[in-house]
């Protein structure tokens, strides 16, 4: 029922006594008012509410799009340039409830460490990448993942013969044991001859007595790149 005529008279007649006279709860003609102000306020602003559960699939529409870069306080400020009203504490909850958290800014992770004085290898390999035959001249590095729970580092060995990876380890300590289990995975998988290069940066993992007691083990012979030259350990950089 519309309420036009205790609109035009309330005035007049108190609201409760017309009420009564049609017939219609007051309580129910308050709950009209109500809604008839909040169209309005929509009307004006421009903006849509939203249920909880089309307001959570506009979130993990922008999430989506925005690579998941957005937290609370940027997640309210784009639905509400998009015409939807909502407010901060309201998409906080949802977002919380629903496990959607802005990923963090990812950071540069040093992987190098050369300054150290436990000597270095001469560079065997002179950017030569491209070995006659397999299992000739390796090459290794050490990378990082972001993850949830923190960095995990990856150590790979690469065949230059076919860019092929032979061995590899991850870790979440960028320690010697990390290169040292990628290479003996390498070795058991392949067992090559005696002479074969493996070429590296100068990274203190590398440069260890421990690794260079596994590579003389192997019969491998220790090659590195110039100090702070990626160019020439470029296939494994890559990678």
């Amino acid at each position: 029922m519309k309420y036009t005529w205790i609109d035009r008279n309330k005035t007049q007649w108190p609201i409760a006594l017309a009420c009564e006279v049609l017939g219609v709860s007051a309580s129910g003609y308050f709950q009209y008012q109500r809604r008839k102000k909040s169209v309005a306020v929509n009307n004006v602003t421009g903006l849509t509410r939203l249920s909880d559960g089309a307001l959570l699939v506009q979130i993990r529409v922008i999430h989506a799009e925005v690579r998941q870069e957005y937290g609370c306080p940027r997640m309210t400020k784009e639905l509400n340039a998009r015409g939807f009203r909502v407010g901060k504490e309201r998409v906080r909850k949802l977002m919380q409830l629903n496990g959607i958290k802005a990923k963090g800014k990812k950071c540069f992770v040093h992987t190098t460490d050369s300054k150290h004085k436990l000597g270095f290898a001469p560079d065997l390999v002179q950017r030569n990448f491209t070995p006659a035959e397999p299992n000739r001249v390796w090459s290794s590095d050490i990378t990082y993942i972001a993850t949830d729970e923190g960095w995990l580092f990856l150590a790979v060995v690469l065949d230059l013969f076919n860019k092929r990876i032979v061995g590899w380890s991850m870790s979440s300590k960028m320690e010697t044991s990390l290169v040292a289990d990628a290479l003996k995975m390498a070795w058991h998988m392949r067992h090559p001859a005696e002479g074969l290069i493996f070429h590296s940066d100068r990274g203190i993992q590398y440069c260890s007595e421990e690794f260079k007691r596994l590579a003389d083990l192997y019969g491998m012979r220790q090659s590195m790149s110039r100090r702070a030259n990626c160019w020439d350990n470029a296939p494994t950089e890559s990678f």
